[in-house]
C-alpha cells in the first residue's frame, strides 16, 4: 500500500480537530454552516434514522452533503467511510447493509476514531489512517463514501486513486465536499489555515 513520508497539513487537520472532538466531549467546532441534527435535517437525512442514533452522535454530525442519498446501498454490502469522523454516516450505512454488509471507517484523527467507537460500537470497524494509505486490500468495497473530508486532505489524486483500489469493479463512490475556490495569500502553504 502507499505511503509517503508525513505532511505537516496532516498534523495541522489532526491537531485541530482532536481538540475539538474529544471523545465524549460537545464538540467545540462551529462552522458557519448548519451542523447536528439541524445540519443533518436541512441535507436531507432520514428522521427515523437520526432518532435511532446515538443523540451524541448525531449532535457531532458536520457534513456538507448527504453521499448515501446518491444511490442504492444493497443489502450486504460493504461500504467505506473516507473521512468518517465521528461516524454519523457509518450509522447510517449500517441501517443499509443489514446484518450481512460490513461498514468501516477511516479517519487521520485518532481521537475522531475514538469517538466513533465509543458511539458506534460493533456497528462499524473503524480505523485511524490516511486516505493516502488505505488500509484495505485491492478490490474490498462496493460503495465507498465521504462527505467533507477530502477537501482537508493534502494529495487528493493519492486520495482518488487509494478509492479506486479498493472499490470493486462495477463499485460505487459518492462524494459530498467542500471547495474554497480562493482564500488570503497568507494562508497557501499555512497547514494550520489548511485544517479549517
Amino acid at each position: 500500500m502507499p505511503s509517503g513520508p508525513q505532511d505537516p497539513r496532516q498534523d495541522a487537520v489532526r491537531k485541530w480537530y482532536g481538540e475539538r472532538y474529544a471523545s465524549g466531549a460537545e464538540p467545540t467546532y462551529r462552522p458557519k454552516y448548519a451542523i447536528g441534527r439541524t445540519g443533518a435535517e436541512g441535507l436531507g437525512y432520514d428522521a427515523g434514522i437520526m432518532d435511532a442514533a446515538p443523540p451524541s452522535l448525531v449532535e457531532a454530525f458536520c457534513g456538507v452533503g448527504n453521499p448515501l442519498s446518491l444511490g442504492e446501498v444493497p443489502e450486504g454490502a460493504a461500504v467505506l467511510d473516507v473521512g468518517c469522523g465521528a461516524g454519523f454516516d457509518c450509522f447510517v450505512a449500517r441501517s443499509r447493509v443489514g446484518p450481512s454488509g460490513r461498514v468501516d471507517g477511516v479517519d487521520l484523527t485518532p481521537e475522531m476514531v475514538s469517538r466513533a467507537r465509543h458511539e458506534l460500537g460493533e456497528r462499524a470497524s473503524l480505523h485511524t489512517a490516511s486516505a493516502e494509505a488505505l488500509p484495505f486490500a485491492d478490490e474490498s468495497f462496493d460503495v465507498v463514501i465521504s462527505n467533507a473530508a477530502i477537501n482537508l486532505m493534502p494529495d487528493k489524486p493519492a486520495v482518488l486513486r487509494e478509492i479506486q483500489r479498493v472499490l470493486r469493479p462495477g463499485g460505487s463512490f459518492w462524494l459530498a465536499d467542500v471547495v474554497r475556490v480562493e482564500g488570503p495569500r497568507e494562508e497557501h502553504g499555512d497547514p494550520d489555515a489548511w485544517s479549517q
